[in-house]
């Protein structure tokens, strides 16, 4: 299930079909098929259903006008005023803009698809030319219809009433739908909308025109899913993606994805100090939580992607046990807590453990269904992805599963793709024991990493034996009868570090002998403060690493560009929130440059470089080595249980 190409639906060209769309509004002509008429055939039904099959007598087509139904509802609920009523010209006009982008999508599939030639020849088709217009008829109409109510919900679900369900115990269902064509389409789902409308007892005010809506037009994209399985031809809808040019908005394939739908998930509160030892891990969340909170709602971007100094896609790695899961929580809480005190919106996201599907295609709907809110501008998101080794797992790997190859291709094509959208209010984080096992194109796109690595010193220890008998010592005060480590502050050194370069050791040169062999090697011949010295030692990197890339130079320099703004936002921001988040974005942007500048004193560029190089590499290989070294472990630790056991056995 391939989308791998992105086309623009432009506004002059949504302008050209408005006429045709106001047509429809003005006045369709449909006549109401037996079965829908004999839905109440025994009379028993005193329903809306009952209401429809009498609209129309039992031979003619009846003429049915949503304009004069509009004008109707504006005297009967707005009686006193010129005006039409707010909720009732915003449902006027996203009906009307539907239908535009509606009819344009069902004129791309008629060229794609090769529906046009065959409108054009329709009278030398053969038998087997005239079925596949036919169908192909079908499938434009059903696109079409589905473009339609897709893009009407998206204006529309976010204005209506979170309670929907009076409206749908009055909604009795669709009669009838017809894909047959999309003059019959449009006529047939028009007609029963108008029918709805007109009725007295389903719009009592303003509100109810939206509600309403937002239920039938639901109704409709729910018809349309059941009949999707059994269209021909879709393969120049499943393909591709349609964008709406200066908008959110796009079609990808059959998959519907509404913003502002997500629900952040309940989670834990952790804070930083609780999480022992994982210094380089908290820094990196706490300057993550600070570069998100500095997103611009109404510019829609943030100024950290300007400065370099914000990664949408990261990764923590390290072995179990270490506090990858405390790290989520941790993150969610500082963006919960700093979010609700700037007054700012935020989901937690986590990735569910449900993503992979038996059915060819339902891994990557619901993976493009849990991307999609991530396109959301309108709030923080942090998307993190527990255990990534199960769903991006390395696709050459024997017996990996069609759907885990699914995701991956979803996951690559949202994160950097021609339709991906970054506007710096989201981070998706990759947490995993076991980085090696990850597909090299997913950890292509990690613009940052960092290791969890747990406890790792003796104050380390101490403190997280504090952390668990603490709470004995709080209601048993006498019953810890131990002895404290003398000269230290319990959890002191588990603070949050202020930069980065406090917690990362020195590296003069590579630690993977491969690395180092090229390093030394290049180095030899070039000078280290040369441009060009990096540029030989990438390409000979490439020969030991055929999958090292441009991207991952991107990521190398992605990583430098974080260490130049590494620097903390200052305090009395956070404390009167005017002086700087509630600034609009330049001034944000310009107080954010005046900080880097004043960071950047003292700091060697080529000194930055060459270490966040060599970390790099060294990364690079490690992982690519790991998995291999385990393999080699795990048959050492199996011919030594063979040994042992022959040595019992024998004894």
């Amino acid at each position: 299930m391939e989308q791998n190409a992105t086309f623009p639906i432009k506004k002059p060209e949504l302008d050209v079909l408005r006429d045709e769309a106001a047509g429809y509004i003005k006045g369709i002509q449909w006549q109401q098929s037996s079965r829908a008429k004999s839905r109440d055939k025994d009379g028993k039904d005193e329903s809306i259903l009952l209401y429809l099959s009498r609209a129309t007598s039992s031979t003619a087509s009846e003429i049915t006008s949503i304009s004069k139904t509009i004008l109707a509802l504006k005297k009967r609920l707005l009686p006193d005023s010129i005006a039409i009523p707010v909720h009732l010209n915003e449902t006027l006009f996203a009906l009307q803009e539907g239908l535009c982008l509606g009819i344009w999508t069902k004129d791309s599939y008629y060229d794609s698809s090769g529906l046009t030639t065959l409108s054009e020849n329709k009278s030398a088709l053969d038998s087997e030319g005239k079925r596949q217009y036919e169908s192909k008829m079908q499938t434009a109409t059903a696109f079409m219809l589905f473009a339609t109510s897709y893009y009407i919900l998206q204006q529309l679900k976010p204005i209506a009433s979170d309670d929907l369900s009076v409206m749908k115990n009055k909604f009795a269902g669709l009669p009838e739908v017809s894909i047959a064509s999309p003059l019959k389409g449009i006529s047939c789902a028009l007609f029963y909308y108008e029918k709805y409308l007109s009725h007295p007892e389903i719009i009592t005010k303003d509100k109810d025109v939206i509600d309403f809506t937002v239920v039938y037009f639901e109704a409709l994209i729910d018809e349309i899913a059941l009949r999707k399985s059994a269209l021909e031809y879709t393969e120049t809808i499943t393909d591709r993606t349609y964008k709406l040019e200066n908008s959110d908005f796009a079609i990808t394939g059959w998959n519907t994805v509404f913003s502002g739908s997500a629900v952040s998930v309940e989670f834990n509160k952790i804070q930083f100090e609780q999480i022992v030892g994982n210094k380089d891990a908290k820094h990196f969340a706490r300057r993550l939580t600070e570069r998100m909170l500095s997103y611009d709602f109404e510019a829609k971007k943030n100024p950290f992607q300007e400065l370099g100094g914000f990664m949408p896609v990261f990764m923590g790695y390290g072995i179990p046990g270490t506090g990858k899961s405390m790290l989520i929580a941790a993150i969610a809480t500082r963006l919960k807590e700093l979010s609700d005190h700037l007054a700012i919106p935020f989901l937690f996201h986590p990735m569910p453990d449900t993503l992979i599907s038996t059915f060819q295609g339902g891994s990557a709907e619901k993976m493009v269904a849990w991307m999609k809110p991530m396109q959301d501008p309108t709030k923080l998101i942090f998307a993190p992805i527990d255990d990534a080794e199960n769903n991006l797992q390395e696709r050459t790997a024997q017996g990996v599963s069609a759907g885990v190859k699914e995701v991956i291709g979803v996951f690559l094509r949202y994160t950097e793709g021609a339709y991906a959208v970054n506007y710096g209010n989201s981070a998706i984080g990759l947490f995993t024991n076991l980085p090696e096992m990850l597909d090299k194109a997913v950890i292509s796109r990690v613009q940052g990493r960092f290791k969890i690595d747990g406890a790792r010193t003796e104050h380390d220890f101490i403190d997280q034996d504090y952390i668990w008998w603490r709470k004995l010592k709080k209601t048993m005060p006498d019953f810890v009868n131990m002895n404290d480590l003398k000269g230290y502050e319990y959890l002191s050194d588990q603070q949050v570090s202020k930069t980065i370069g406090e917690i990362l050791s020195i590296a003069d040169k590579p630690k993977e002998q491969r690395v180092l062999n090229v390093y030394d090697k290049v180095a030899a011949n070039y000078n280290l403060k040369d441009h060009q010295f990096y540029a030989v030692l990438y390409k000979e990197i490439q020969k030991i690493f055929p999958f090292f890339s441009s991207r991952d130079v991107r990521n190398i320099q992605s990583a430098i560009s974080l260490r130049l703004t590494d620097f903390d936002l200052e305090r009395n921001w956070f404390e009167n929130p005017e002086t700087y988040f509630k600034q609009d974005y330049q001034t944000k942007f310009n107080m954010l440059q005046e900080l880097m500048k004043a960071n950047m004193k003292g700091l060697d560029f080529a000194e930055i470089r060459r270490q966040e190089v060599i970390r790099y590499l060294d990364n690079v290989a490690t992982i690519a080595d790991t998995d291999f070294k385990r393999k080699v472990d795990q048959r050492i630790k199996e011919m030594n249980v063979q040994l042992e056991a022959r040595k019992q056995f024998d004894s």
